[in-house]
């Protein structure tokens, strides 16, 4: 039993009132006696009289019985009317009711939303056979620091109004690639999100990649300026790179990259109270280098991004 956290009896302290009412106590006496009112002892005490022990546990305060509740084919036909994806007060005018009684038996029947109707979409998997067939890469802007933030504190008071427009501390954008059949990542912290700073990040990332053993086949990217850009595109071309775009508006296409960012940022970014901008980058390349040499990973059966690479003798190790 889960009991609140201020709850004066539980059912060894009510059993107890129990006992002591049946070696002669008064009501009083015991009520006195465990801290709660003589109402409490008598309710106890009549419930045990009736259920015996199992009346000395806690119960529902569900109403026994619930006489201006919807029947079972009044609720039918509720359900069967938004299967055919009518609102809750459409359905309410066709059938005659109040739109509070239609709102209560959607939720009941876990049809409040529409989407409760369209059957779950299907999770499609995939990984690359071998390192550097895909790269996939993001971008995530993150507020400029100075002081420790609300995020550690809670407190927005003070928070800067003027940082969504560009002025105040500013932004810093972490770019991010990783590769698909290794999980091995690559970071950046650049001044903006603009195709320049884009172009610089991916010949960064596949220098890095190469010093590493990879040699990237193709990139996924989002639909981004940047990305769409010709100068992007130049890039591309020059170094033997086919292009793959995430589809509009489905960033789980390019989900390898999204959630690495989100480890990022609980695991760097914002797992300790950084003073400073400087100080948050000073701290993510040990960061990035355990993720990628020691950081266990779900998705490799627990072993580091790097493993993959000495699996496939990139690192032209023999063991």
């Amino acid at each position: 039993m889960d009991a609140h956290e201020n709850a004066r009896t539980t059912p060894h302290s009510r059993m107890l009132m129990v006992d002591r009412l049946e070696a002669g106590w008064t009501v009083a006496a015991v009520a006195a006696a465990m801290g709660t009112t003589p109402r409490t002892v008598r309710k106890w005490r009549d419930r045990f009289a009736v259920d015996g022990d199992a009346g000395l546990r806690d119960r529902s305060s569900r109403p026994h019985r619930s006489p201006a509740r919807l029947s079972a084919t009044a609720q039918a036909e509720i359900a069967a009317l938004r299967r055919r994806r009518l609102s809750g007060p459409a359905i309410a005018r066709q059938l005659g009711r109040p739109v509070s009684s239609v709102g209560v038996a959607l939720r009941r029947l876990g049809l409040g939303r529409l989407a409760a109707l369209d059957p779950p979409r299907q999770v499609i998997r995939y990984e690359r056979e071998r390192p550097g067939e895909l790269i996939h890469i993001d971008i995530k802007k993150l507020g400029r620091i100075e002081g420790i933030g609300h995020r550690i504190t809670g407190d927005r008071t003070g928070q800067s109004s003027r940082r969504g427009r560009g002025e105040g501390l500013g932004w810093e954008y972490l770019h991010v690639a990783i590769d698909d059949a290794s999980r091995l990542a690559y970071t950046a912290l650049m001044p903006d999100e603009k195709k320049e700073s884009a172009v610089r990040f991916l010949e960064d990332a596949l220098a890095w990649f190469g010093a590493h053993g990879v040699g990237v086949e193709r990139v996924m990217t989002d639909n981004g300026s940047a990305f769409k850009s010709k100068l992007f595109a130049a890039a591309l071309q020059r170094s033997g790179l086919k292009h793959k775009r995430t589809r509009p508006y489905t960033p789980r296409t390019n989900g390898k990259a999204e959630r690495f960012i989100q480890t990022s940022l609980r695991e760097w970014a914002y797992a300790m109270p950084f003073h400073s901008s400087a100080e948050r980058a000073r701290a993510m390349p040990a960061w990035l280098c355990h993720y990628n040499s020691l950081r266990p990973h779900s998705a490799l059966g627990g072993k580091p991004p790097v493993s993959r690479l000495v699996r496939d003798n990139l690192l032209g190790s023999d063991t």
